[in-house]
């Protein structure tokens, strides 16, 4: 059995201001991914994490301050890859795996298109690329977990305001229709298979109080890919923890 979390920080350092080191010890999770750590290896006070038991891995962006991803894990993995193997992404610290055993557990940062239209341009090529090389990689590499932040909601039910935000980047038709096309592919959404239930977020803008009053959207996933999909045990949203403007997303699965 192993809990797999991820959580997009929105700064390792803030975060680790806020507590993020004992909460991991409260929770106990055997990988941790993480995105948006906005931060070098050496500008992160790593002790702290061995002290807890953990090795770590870092894929940080080469502008300061922006992106990047970690994974944490107690067991040392068996190999680690750095990037996808394309350079305008890895630029940007984007994703990281970790192979344990027959099994790889992926910290993936997906891009935003808020900022504009050359952004999301650049969000829709990313999307294209990343399956192809998911696609590629299960090859050989058949058992994953896609863990992180992946800045679209699926389906109305994972937003709080599907009508309003139907043009918006995040739940764009062309977004939504990449995922459908994503999980067809072989992978399942993890929280989705364990429950149907609406109000399940794991992102909130910091305006308007809309955590308090729920007003969310789920954007963090682990997409698993079918191999592993009969040893998933549990999937669940962890609202409760507030280091960020995200939250943490949980799985245990045996592999």
């Amino acid at each position: 059995m192993a809990i797999v979390i991820s959580y997009n920080v929105n700064g390792v350092r803030a975060a680790l201001k806020k507590g993020l080191v004992e909460w991991m010890q409260a929770s106990k999770p055997d990988v941790l991914c993480l995105q948006e750590i906005k931060a070098l290896k050496e500008q992160v006070d790593t002790k702290y994490f061995e002290q807890a038991g953990y090795h770590h891995y870092w894929h940080s962006a080469e502008k300061k301050g922006y992106a990047g991803v970690a994974i944490l894990s107690k067991q040392e993995p068996d190999h680690v890859e750095y990037g996808c193997g394309i350079e305008k992404y890895d630029r940007e610290g984007r994703v990281l795996r970790a192979d344990f055993g027959d099994t790889s557990v992926i910290s993936v940062y997906m891009p935003s298109g808020s900022s504009g239209d050359l952004r999301q341009a650049f969000k829709m090529e990313w999307l294209s690329d990343f399956q192809e090389y998911i696609g590629e990689l299960r090859k050989d590499r058949p058992n994953l977990i896609v863990s992180g932040d992946y800045n679209i909601c699926h389906k109305p039910i994972d937003i709080h305001n599907p009508v309003s935000n139907a043009n918006t980047s995040g739940f764009l038709p062309e977004e939504r229709e990449w995922i459908d096309g994503f999980i067809n592919s072989g992978m399942t959404d993890s929280f989705r298979h364990f429950n149907q239930e609406p109000h399940n977020y794991s992102w909130w803008t910091y305006r308007q109080q809309a955590r308090e009053r729920n007003l969310g959207w789920r954007i963090d996933y682990h997409l698993v890919s079918e191999p592993l999909i009969g040893s998933m045990k549990a999937a669940k949203i962890l609202p409760e923890a507030k280091h960020s403007d995200h939250c943490p997303v949980y799985l245990d699965i045996d592999y």
